[in-house]
């Protein structure tokens, strides 16, 4: 019986591919790539001769069905590639692996390039665990719904992946959702201009509002945030403590107090209203 390969390739630089990889591009009888025009420049590069076949979004369910057909009917190796490193991740591919292994077929990985790995490698950051987020929803609200939930499940590391469009909007979305972030914003990984953006969040921030060439590239991001367990010691000091303290320490208003124990302890800027108004009655 055939075999399924699964090939990374190339996020950027062409001479990044493996020897091992070129070897099984040249072997298996046909690749099925997420866009032939782009696989076919690598191909050209390497002299692979191997004939190509479209694998993408949205014809993923018919062609993982024709694909898994070839490798049983013709006992053929089929790999499979994406635009730019491993299949699978952000990229199609899954259901043409889950088919080939429902299937008693042998899936082999061909490892190689990624830019999670790549960015996680250079981000100067904790990586010994971490959680890998792809490209978040569009929605401003659904963004920002995960980001509280990356900090309520106290996920300490994560990557996401950004199109030049959107990375203001991110970055700006961090800095209010997670504003002690350490961050790596990287650009553009192995290309002639790539670039990183290292530091707190605020100022990375500050840099890529700056940066004339900030909606050039695609972004693989690194973000560091240390979790803290603030409930539990909200339980262990009352929030009109907090308020009492932020007052004090800060000189500032009891409006602007509710403000900076809301967004300092992640509390309901709701609840630590109510409790100021519990506050102000014993103060009377």
């Amino acid at each position: 019986m055939g075999k399924l390969y699964v090939v990374a390739t190339p996020i950027g630089n062409l001479k990044d591919i493996t020897y091992r990889a070129v070897e099984i591009l040249n072997s298996c009888s046909l690749i099925a790539a997420e866009d032939t025009r782009n696989t076919m420049k690598l191909l050209k590069r390497y002299g692979i001769k191997t004939p190509l076949i479209s694998y993408y979004e949205f014809n993923e369910e018919e062609r993982a069905r024709i694909l898994i057909d070839y490798i049983l009917e013709k006992d053929i190796d089929i790999s499979i590639v994406s635009d730019a490193g491993t299949p699978c991740i952000s990229d199609p591919g899954y259901k043409v692996v889950r088919l080939a292994r429902e299937k008693g077929i042998d899936v082999i990985g061909i490892p190689g390039p990624s830019a999670v790995m790549t960015a996680l490698s250079i981000s100067g950051l904790p990586v010994s665990r971490f959680s890998f987020y792809g490209f978040l929803p569009r929605g401003r609200n659904e963004r920002k719904e995960i980001l509280k939930d990356i900090r309520e499940r106290g996920i300490e590391t994560f990557v996401l992946y950004e199109s030049p469009k959107r990375i203001l909007e991110l970055a700006e979305l961090i800095l209010n959702e997670l504003p002690e972030a350490q961050v790596c914003f990287c650009c553009e990984l192995t290309k002639v201009f790539e670039r990183s953006f290292y530091g707190s969040i605020g100022d990375v921030f500050k840099t890529l509002e700056n940066e004339p060439n900030v909606g050039l590239g695609e972004y693989t991001i690194v973000v560091y945030s240390p979790y803290r367990k603030r409930e539990e010691n909200v339980q262990e000091i009352s929030i009109e403590a907090l308020l009492v303290d932020t007052i004090v320490k800060k000189g500032c208003t009891l409006k602007e107090a509710i403000e900076l124990v809301s967004k300092d302890y992640k509390i309901s800027k709701k609840e630590v209203y109510k409790r100021s108004l519990e506050l102000k009655r014993i103060i009377r």
